[in-house]
């Protein structure tokens, strides 16, 4: 039974501060689930323990049900992909070039083939580029596909970075502040992609959200989390969240303006 990633009671210290203090979380298949709070809530660190940068001294993780012990390296095989803040593009592969190392955990040649040149590299290079065009287009980005990503707005590279994420496949996108740069309007075409990606015909998945921008994390996400100095102090969908008075006063001010999804 899919019950996707669960967190449970994770605690981290670094030094004498307290990051996370017994936090615990769902990130349900085919779900957004968002997770908000201040500068030093410990947004960061809870992704980094997902991730496998950070060990928990306290708690467990588990996917299905079963436990996980993620190693950032593994995270792919595991269903699981990242995009990372600024992008993180190789600045000397093309646009598809980029999205196509999204996947090269699924190519079914070896090194070897692939140094030689052999068929069955070849072969691979093939369903890979179509896997990437298939992804560049599905964004709207398929007119840069040659481009280097350096010659692109911010908007567009923050595309391809999305792009090159889910070229993996994932079950679960963990997202880290995708908003971060944009203008409006391109934050409302990144919510409307996000919207998107549980209810693909294609590899839908699951999306865990830490973002600053409310009105992007108000539109899109089905629950959200709230951290204050490591702890959870409220979870809920997004109106229980709005019309929690703590989370009014501390983070969102006396009025959250709607945005209608």
């Amino acid at each position: 039974m899919e019950r996707g990633l669960e967190l449970h009671h994770i605690g981290v210290r670094f030094g004498g501060l307290t990051a996370l203090d017994d936090v615990s979380l769902r990130v349900p298949p085919n779900r957004v689930v968002g997770v908000i709070g201040p500068n030093g809530a410990g947004k960061t660190t809870l992704f980094n323990v997902i991730c496998g940068f950070v060990a928990p001294e306290t708690g467990s993780l588990t996917l299905d049900g079963r436990p996980l012990r993620p190693r950032p390296h593994r995270l792919t095989r595991l269903g699981i992909a990242r995009t990372l803040q600024g992008t993180g593009l190789f600045a000397g592969l093309s646009v598809l070039e980029n999205v196509m190392t999204g996947a090269s955990h699924t190519a079914r040649a070896g090194f070897v083939p692939a140094l030689l040149g052999l068929p069955a590299s070849d072969r691979d290079e093939r369903r890979l580029r179509q896997h990437a065009l298939d992804l560049l287009d599905g964004l709207g980005i398929a007119a840069h596909a040659e481009a280097a990503p350096t010659t692109l707005p911010f908007a567009v590279r923050q595309r391809v970075a999305l792009a090159r994420a889910l070229a993996a496949r994932p079950r679960l996108l963990l997202l880290d502040e995708p908003a971060g740069g944009l203008g409006t309007d391109d934050i409302a075409e990144l919510a409307e992609l996000i919207r998107q990606l549980p209810r693909r015909d294609d590899d839908p998945c699951a999306v865990l959200l830490v973002e600053h921008h409310m009105d992007l994390v108000m539109a899109v996400c089905d629950e959200l989390v709230v951290l204050d100095f490591g702890r959870v102090i409220a979870a809920g969908t997004p109106d229980e969240v709005r019309d929690d008075p703590a989370v009014t006063d501390a983070y969102l001010g006396a009025t959250v303006e709607e945005v209608t999804p």
